[in-house]
């Protein structure tokens, strides 16, 4: 009997060290109803695409003047990504430009990538954002860049892009497949719009501001044009190099 009782343990012991990211996701109830609800959609829509879930790598694209997330995807394999879908934002906060200080209420714009998981979000289940970046650092003077900034549930803003909680559901899930295939650093580029041109003139005297936004769209021009993640560098006036 204690020798039944021991190898039990160790037995535990073994499973949990080589549990799955997605394994240990499913001890979270809303996780457990997020794949019950939302999984089997998932995966056909991953099909469609000739994705494998088991390989899969994703890019969130958000744009703030849209209030827009698009979901880019390929296989680990493949070097190309393609948009296989768009979320709407239902609620944001602050205006177009930086996060640059806590308590601006701002958006953060720029490159970033998701930090961690909290399937016990206060706002349902959130996708954390490496806000601030090098970046964000060298481009503020504030003593306190401020920080936890999310992509989450339950249509509430103060500097985080919140989405309905049905939305979260499929964002979160489309994140945990791609993170328990190996994706450690799912990029999530945030910019104030889409097209710079439409607002060269409307912020013409702000040099400052429309010199950031000018560098962001090389990177986001390099993206639409190759369809590979961007890979940069922090200058040293808090911009990005490609």
């Amino acid at each position: 009997m204690k020798k039944i009782l021991f190898f039990s343990i160790v037995l535990g012991i073994f499973m949990n060290l080589h549990a799955s990211f997605l394994d240990e996701q499913k001890n979270y109830k809303r996780v457990r109803v997020a794949l019950e609800e939302k999984d089997s959609m998932i995966k056909e829509v991953l099909n469609k695409n000739s994705l494998r879930v088991q390989n899969l790598n994703v890019l969130f694209i958000a744009f703030k003047d849209e209030k827009t997330v698009e979901l880019w995807a390929k296989n680990s394999d493949e070097k190309r990504y393609k948009q296989i879908k768009n979320f709407k934002i239902c609620a944001s906060s602050g205006s177009l430009g930086p996060k640059l200080k806590q308590g601006d209420h701002q958006v953060p714009e720029g490159f970033y990538y998701i930090d961690r998981f909290n399937p016990v979000s206060n706002f349902y289940l959130s996708l954390g954002i490496n806000y601030p970046n090098k970046a964000d650092k060298k481009r503020s003077d504030a003593k306190n860049l401020g920080g936890d900034i999310f992509i989450h549930g339950d249509c509430v803003s103060i500097g985080c892009l919140a989405m309905k909680d049905e939305y979260i559901k499929e964002i979160y899930l489309y994140a945990l497949y791609a993170k328990n295939g190996g994706q450690n650093k799912i990029p999530v580029y945030i910019f104030p719009f889409r097209n710079l041109k439409e607002f060269q003139d409307r912020y013409k005297n702000e040099k400052n501001l429309l010199s950031f936004w000018e560098n962001l769209f090389v990177g986001y021009e390099k993206f639409i044009a190759t369809k590979e993640e961007l890979h940069y560098k922090y200058n040293d006036l808090g911009g990005y190099s490609f």
